[in-house]
């Protein structure tokens, strides 16, 4: 009975040590990778007269504009209890926000370590048009995608930037 549970004992030390060591490799990866693009923080985009814009919008869709465009606000899906922002945009049609991307367009992106990102995307060669503008309200820096629009990546402080739209008298959509 002995030498038969000796070998049932080795393949099974064998089996949990290799089930143990691909769990352990699952985990430390996924401790490693980092999430990339988590939400969308803006949507950008030209227009003849934004002023009349933002009226048209606050007037037919309720938005609650201010001199910027408009900010929703909604809660984040990790954390209930955190609110999370995204603005909404029209510019000028000869801005040179955009540039150099010549689309009437620019989406921002929010992400959560900007800095390790921007790592990573420059081993993958992307551009990268601009260093790193540090601001109250979180860290930006833009990118070109490989057709050539421009994207604006945005490490968010979701509670300075409240605070930032309060200081302003502004209300968000909800």
């Amino acid at each position: 009975m002995k030498s038969k549970l000796l070998p049932l004992a080795f393949i099974l030390t064998f089996a949990l040590g290799f089930a143990f060591n691909s769990f352990t490799n699952i985990i430390v990866k996924k401790t490693n990778e980092i999430k990339k693009v988590n939400g969308i923080g803006g949507i950008f985009f030209k227009c003849k007269d934004p002023k009349k814009m933002r009226e048209w919008y606050k007037n037919n869709l309720g938005l609650n504009t201010n001199d910027y465009g408009a900010v929703f606000e909604w809660r984040q899906g990790s954390d209930t209890l955190k609110k999370g922002f995204s603005q909404w945009s029209p510019f000028s049609e000869k801005t040179k926000y955009f540039e150099p991307s010549t689309k009437d367009f620019m989406i921002n992106y929010r992400v959560e370590n900007l800095e390790k990102l921007l790592k990573e995307l420059e081993k993958a060669y992307v551009v990268i048009t601009d260093k790193v503008e540090s601001g109250t309200y979180g860290k930006f820096v833009h990118i070109m995608d490989i057709e050539g629009n421009k994207i604006e990546l945005w490490e968010p402080n979701d509670i300075e930037f409240e605070k930032l739209g309060k200081q302003m008298g502004t209300s968000t959509t909800k």
